[in-house]
Order: C-alpha cells, then structure tokens, then sequence
C-alpha cells in the first residue's frame, strides 16, 4: 500500500501521514486516537500492529508540564502544575478584546498599528 493510498483511507493528508512515520523527533507528529481506531476498522488490523512498543523507549512523547513519565509525582500535583503552565500562556481578557479589535481594523489601521509597535 503506497503512501497516497494510506492517506487516502485514513482521510488525511500525505504530509501529516508521513508526520507519523518521521525518524526526526521534532519533525514527528502522531495520529490521534480517533484515527487510528478508525484505521484499524478499516484495514481490519490489530491496533497493536500499528504500534511499535518498545519496552523502556521513552521517545518524550505525551510529556505534559509536571507529567514526567515515572517521576512519582501525584496526578494532583502534576495536573496543578499544568494549569500553571495554561494560565501562563493564555491571554488575558483585554488582549482578546485586542486581539479581536484588530483583526476587524481594515489592513490599513493593522498597518499603522504594527509601524507604531515597530513590528
């Protein structure tokens, strides 16, 4: 089965599909569960078979902040942690409403706007 056939079947594009395969970590991507329940009812396949379990390879995949894998750290702690994380990277209300404000200014404002911050 060729890459385009692949993608074809699991509804995705080459690209993303050849994500999955990546040998270069920062260049991989994986499928979500979704889609691989969904590949493994249409190629009436084992999910196991899609999967490589290697015993002890930790390739750094499902880290979340405070989520190490075997760090002994208690799911409260970690999921505390991770909504610190959040709330650091989410804007604050007023830069929403700026946020929106400028994607409705004409481009000519969002011009002006981006000179004034010298951007």
């Amino acid at each position: 089965m060729s890459v385009s056939d692949l993608a074809q079947l699991c509804g995705v594009e080459e690209h993303r599909l050849l994500a999955w395969e990546s040998a270069d970590p920062r260049r991989r991507a994986y499928p979500s569960v979704d889609e691989l329940v969904d590949l493994c009812f249409r190629t009436e396949t084992a999910l196991e078979e899609w999967l490589d379990l290697v015993e002890g390879q930790d390739a750094g995949q499902l880290e979340l902040p405070g989520l190490g894998v075997g760090d002994g750290n208690e799911l409260t702690q970690a999921l505390v942690e991770l909504e610190a994380v959040i709330a650091r990277v989410q804007p604050e209300a007023d830069e929403v409403d700026l946020l929106a404000a400028f994607r409705k200014a004409p481009s000519e404002t969002r011009r002006a706007v981006m000179r004034t911050l010298g951007l």
